[in-house]
């Protein structure tokens, strides 16, 4: 059957994707590095890997943002997580998929991730191979490699990629020349090693108690370094609906095999039994305040402060339509707001800050990311709490936000100065706090329209 390779558009940003078999079930596959749709036919393993794949479902197979047939980007601006999330609600859209399985491995398991905690009505089950939340050494993971032992594989990294084989089993060398190829048809060498420095600044830690989907870890008991199977564990310790399956060394090559498909398949078949309850989800919450309001409510006099607060409202709401942010409530001169993403949120709030000091006003604003319920289509919850309690510490004009949003904007081009640590009222402990610096445009997505899932 002729495969066709179609794609779809984040605003300016072309996706490539295409479609294999059918079946009640839709699974989008988001493959680790590399990856391109074209090349990854052309080995005998890979393509039967596919097929079955796609043997009773129907398979979308996509080329992430910077890699493959999509769209690629500069060594100097790797694409942030968030934006790769919502390229796959894009990809989702244009193959006419209202719900999928996600199926990742390696670096885009960050990506699966978030997807299946901020879009979970898309998201029918998740499978992740071989998956990282955090790719630095720390006190939770120190197995993973530190910042010097990274400095090494990054020059390896640069100096190898496509153009020196890896130490794997190659069958043969047509095999072993096919490899090259699918790595230098993935990116080059330096992009690669761009978006590998922006995947160590990323960290979805507080992601994982969110993800309320099926999930399916599978691990290679015998990897190392950010493929160590203590990941896996680490991260199956934390999803509440996940199950962890490790294999026996040797088990797979750079892209899984027979066993693997078995453990998929039989995944994907126990979700017809599963009955999703969507009552939770992963949000950015967003609340503004005006500084000093009473006072000058009191020096404007009540018709020119209503006039003034009128306006003040027009700046917000445009500034939310502009991010893609959803108002959810006004009280007086503070509005609270929830968004998908958290660097669309905290350049919502840098527009907002600037479009009201022309008014004369000053707001403060809290930025923070975090599990929210959902009751009667409303949201609330802990991360609620949290949002509006960092938003009143924050100064006239300044942006704060938690560590959890700092960590999930990396490579999104916004700079952070440290505010400090602060005890949060109703929270426990301490919280670091980050005062925004710097909000430039740098890997944002713009308003576009989707067409409707089928």
């Amino acid at each position: 059957m002729p495969r066709e390779v179609r794609y779809a558009w984040n605003g300016d940003v072309s996706l490539a994707y295409e479609t294999v078999g059918a079946g009640a079930v839709d699974m989008l596959v988001l493959a680790g590095a590399p990856a391109n749709l074209d090349v990854q036919w052309e080995n005998a393993t890979y393509a039967s890997f596919l097929h079955r794949l796609a043997e009773g479902r129907r398979l979308i197979l996509t080329d992430r943002r910077g890699t493959g047939l999509s769209d690629r980007f500069s060594a100097s601006e790797p694409t942030p997580v968030e934006s790769l999330t919502g390229d796959l609600a894009h990809v989702l859209d244009a193959a006419r998929s209202d719900r999928a399985v996600i199926v990742a491995w390696g670096e885009t398991c960050m990506v699966a991730q978030y997807f299946a905690a901020t879009h979970p009505d898309r998201c029918a089950g998740l499978v992740m191979i071989t998956p990282v939340a955090v790719w630095r050494h720390s006190p939770d993971t120190p197995w993973m490699p530190t910042a010097s032992e990274w400095e090494d594989i990054f020059a390896d990294t640069k100096a190898r990629w496509g153009i020196s084989p890896s130490p794997h089993p190659y069958a043969d060398d047509e095999e072993r020349d096919w490899h090259m190829r699918f790595m230098r048809a993935t990116q080059a060498p330096g992009a690669l090693v761009a978006e590998m420095r922006r995947w160590t600044q990323t960290d979805t830690r507080d992601v994982l108690s969110a993800i309320r989907v099926p999930t399916l870890i599978l691990a290679d008991a015998e990897g190392t370094g950010y493929a160590d199977p203590e990941s896996s564990r680490y991260i199956a310790a934390r999803i509440p609906s996940s199950r962890l399956v490790v294999f026996p060394p040797g088990d797979w090559w750079f892209f899984p095999t027979e066993r693997v498909l078995v453990e998929i398949a039989q995944f994907a078949a126990e979700l017809d039994s599963y009955d999703p309850v969507l009552d939770r989800v992963l949000a950015t919450v967003l609340f503004t305040d005006i500084v000093d309001s009473t006072a000058t409510a009191v020096e404007l006099g009540d018709r020119a402060w209503r006039d003034l607060l009128e306006r003040h409202h027009a700046v917000v709401r445009g500034a939310l339509r502009r991010w893609r942010g959803e108002e959810l409530d006004v009280a007086g001169d503070g509005f609270f707001a929830r968004f998908d993403g958290p660097a669309r949120a905290i350049r919502c709030a840098g527009e907002i800050t600037a479009g009201v000091r022309d008014l004369g006003l000053e707001v403060r604003a809290g930025v923070h990311t975090g599990e929210c319920e959902i009751v009667d289509g409303e949201i609330g919850g802990i991360a609620v709490h949290l949002g509006a309690r960092i938003a009143a510490l924050a100064g006239p004009g300044e942006v704060l936000v938690s560590s959890t949003v700092r960590d999930l904007v990396a490579g999104s081009g916004i700079e952070f100065r440290s505010w400090g640590v602060s005890k949060l009222k109703g929270f426990r402990g301490d919280w670091t706090l980050y005062a925004v610096r710097s909000a430039a445009t740098k890997g944002s997505d713009p308003v576009v329209a989707r067409p409707a899932p089928r």
